[in-house]
């Protein structure tokens, strides 16, 4: 994952981006990746819960 903290607290999930990091252009050119999961991935495997994420601005370039 970059960028992305995730807590879960009983049945409450807490996730932490921080707005202000760049990891590059995407593959089309059209944004900036901010944060990223990388694909789908598992946060609760007893209850087979899984989170997918991707936080990213368009790109000014």
């Amino acid at each position: 994952m970059k960028n992305v903290e995730m807590k879960l607290e009983g049945n409450i999930l807490t996730i932490k981006v921080d707005i202000t990091k760049e990891y590059g252009v995407s593959s089309s050119g059209k944004s900036v990746i901010i944060a990223s999961t990388e694909g789908n991935q598992p946060i609760v495997p007893e209850h087979d819960v899984k989170i997918g994420l991707n936080v990213y601005r368009k790109n000014t370039n």
